[in-house]
């Protein structure tokens, strides 16, 4: 008989706080960055269940915050078209610039290279070279509406995917500032968009204000499920980095947790925290983080086989 895997999730680390619309895992450290609606960062160890760091850094909420570890630095994103930089050691702004001409929805951090890729409402997804002091040295156009996710491709991070509420993902070279190609197949806005690797082969993941979700083949640009359930809009999607299972967040205040293989629905989690806005999750680790309108909430995932 066929073994299933199963899945086992418990609630580490549960926080009420303002409204979280990005968390981030530190690489190595026990901490969890927040991008708070209130603008706010925060960094807590979740460890330790305490916070130690906090930097109120606009009157305007933060929508993406990231880690850059090897620099020692954060970088934040704010309504107020600003982004950012600070040294977490000591919790000093090194930087901080204006060029998007709206809102802030998402930063990516180059795996390599000394690179942070913006994407804004205002339609224009824009590259930073923070060893030419943050100068911008491409922007990248051709969505037509706001730009709500962007994430480096992991197999080849010289290009990148993004999300729009004109109901697209484009993929985007770094040399090039016109998409390579564009998948479009949502009837609604695309918030969320993401990577994955099944059995040696490369799908991209999204999320929609249409309620679901969709997995994409990457060669041939086709959808190749619709993962349906979510009863409001899908916020945030992943797949796990060490664990073959798909996680969609949404507004209906629920987590579902889908099979990478079979698509099939595994379960559902609800914290309890309301709409739920951002998934985080390290490599090498089972644990993974969610923002919502309460709080955050640290899961660890046990995995268990059953006949």
């Amino acid at each position: 008989m066929e073994q299933t895997l199963s899945f086992e999730f418990e609630n580490e680390f549960v926080q009420n706080t303002e409204r979280v619309k990005s968390v981030d895992l530190h690489p190595t450290q026990p901490w969890i960055l927040l991008g708070l609606y209130s603008g706010t960062v925060s960094i807590w160890n979740y460890q330790t269940k305490s916070e130690e760091k906090s930097l109120k850094v606009s009157e305007s909420p933060v929508r993406s915050a990231k880690f850059i570890a090897r620099e020692n630095w954060i970088v934040a994103a704010t309504d107020d078209k600003y982004i950012r930089v600070y040294n977490y050691d000591k919790m000093e702004k090194i930087v901080e610039f204006e060029e998007h001409k709206d809102y802030i929805r998402s930063l990516a951090v180059h795996p390599l290279l000394p690179y942070v890729v913006s994407a804004s409402d205002d339609q224009v997804i824009k590259l930073w070279n923070w060893k030419e002091d943050w100068s911008c040295v491409e922007n990248f156009e051709g969505h037509s509406h706001y730009v709500m996710q962007v994430a480096f491709n992991p197999q080849d991070p010289s290009t990148f995917a993004s999300a729009s509420l004109d109901g697209t993902l484009k993929i985007w070279s770094l040399d090039s500032s016109v998409p390579k190609f564009t998948l479009e197949g949502h009837n609604k806005g695309v918030n969320c968009v993401d990577y994955f690797i099944s059995n040696g082969k490369q799908y991209l993941l999204s999320g929609s204000d249409d309620y679901t979700a969709k997995v994409w083949d990457y060669q041939s640009r086709n959808c190749v499920q619709t993962l349906e359930g979510h009863e409001n809009n899908v916020s945030a999607i992943c797949a796990h980095p060490e664990l073959p299972i798909i996680l969609t967040a949404s507004e209906d205040s629920t987590v579902k947790i889908w099979d990478a293989v079979t698509y099939r629905l595994q379960t559902t989690l609800n914290f309890g925290l309301e709409r739920v806005w951002t998934i985080g999750y390290k490599q090498g680790s089972s644990k993974l983080a969610f923002g919502c309108d309460k709080g955050f909430v640290i899961v660890k995932i046990s995995e268990g086989r059953i006949q």
